[in-house]
C-alpha cells in the first residue's frame, strides 16, 4: 500500500517508537539501531484465513499486529513483524511443542524452506502505513531423528517458525542459506524495516535520538 506523506505539524519530537511484539528475537535485532523504543505485545488472532498462502498471511499479521498497537498508542511509530515458513506452500509457524518441533523438522528433512518476515511500519496520527516482506531460501540438509531429537534438546527453537535457530546451533541442520538480509531470518528483515522508518519520518542515523522520545 502507498504510504501517506508525513504532515509538517507531525514532528517526530512527539513521537514514541513501539515494536509491538513480545519476541526476544525481534527485541534484540532492533536494539541494533541503538533508537529508544518500548514493546508492547499485540493482541490479535493469529490462525491462518482458509486458502491463505503463506507469503499473504505473515504480510497480514504484520500489518495487524501494528495497527493494533497503534490503536492503542495513535501518536507512536509501531513495528509490526510477523515470520511464516512455507514448505511448498504449507504454512509452518511455531512449534510450541517437542513432538511438533520433530513434525516440522522432519518435512523440511532434504527441503527448501521459504521463509517470510514482514514488517509493517505505522502511525495512527499521521495516518502513515506501509508493510513490506523479506524472503529467504533455506536448503535443508538430509536429517536423521537422531539428529533432529539432539538439536532440538541443545537449542530448544520452540518459539521459532520452522523449528530452527539459524543464528544459533540450527545453522549445523542447514546446507544454504539464500538472502539479501542476515537479519530477516532471525525475525525481523532490519534493511527493510530502516527504510520504512524513514519513510515514517524516523531516521535511524539522526545524531541524538534520546531527544525524540518520549514515555508512553
Amino acid at each position: 500500500m502507498s504510504p501517506k506523506p508525513i504532515h509538517p505539524k507531525h514532528s517526530l519530537e512527539a513521537r514514541t517508537l513501539i515494536l509491538g511484539s513480545s519476541s526476544k528475537y525481534r527485541h534484540e535485532l532492533l536494539s541494533r539501531l541503538q533508537w529508544p523504543f518500548e514493546t508492547v505485545s499485540p493482541d490479535i488472532d493469529e490462525t491462518p484465513l482458509e486458502s491463505e498462502q503463506p507469503i499473504e498471511l505473515s504480510q497480514r499479521l504484520a500489518l495487524q499486529k501494528a495497527h493494533a498497537v497503534a490503536v492503542l498508542h495513535p501518536k507512536a511509530i509501531v513495528i509490526g513483524s510477523d515470520q511464516v515458513a512455507d514448505l511448498h506452500g504449507q504454512s509452518l509457524g511455531k512449534p510450541l511443542t517437542h513432538d511438533k518441533a520433530v513434525s516440522q523438522l522432519e518435512m523440511m528433512s532434504g527441503q527448501t524452506v521459504l521463509f517470510h518476515t514482514s514488517v509493517c511500519v505505522c502511525c495512527k496520527e499521521t495516518e502513515f502505513s506501509n508493510v513490506f516482506v523479506s524472503t529467504v531460501k533455506v536448503v535443508f540438509k538430509t536429517l536423521s531423528r537422531q539428529t533432529i531429537e539432539s538439536y532440538l534438546l541443545k537449542d530448544k527453537p520452540y518459539d521459532c517458525a520452522g523449528s530452527a535457530k539459524s543464528e544459533s546451533l540450527g545453522v549445523a541442520l542447514l546446507e544454504r542459506i539464500e538472502s539479501d538480509d542476515p537479519t530477516s531470518l532471525i525475525g525481523l528483515p532490519l534493511i527493510k524495516t530502516t527504510a520504512l522508518l524513514a519513510l515514517a519520518g524516523l531516521d535511524v542515523l539522526a545524531s541524538n535520538p534520546a531527544k525524540h522520545h518520549h514515555p508512553l
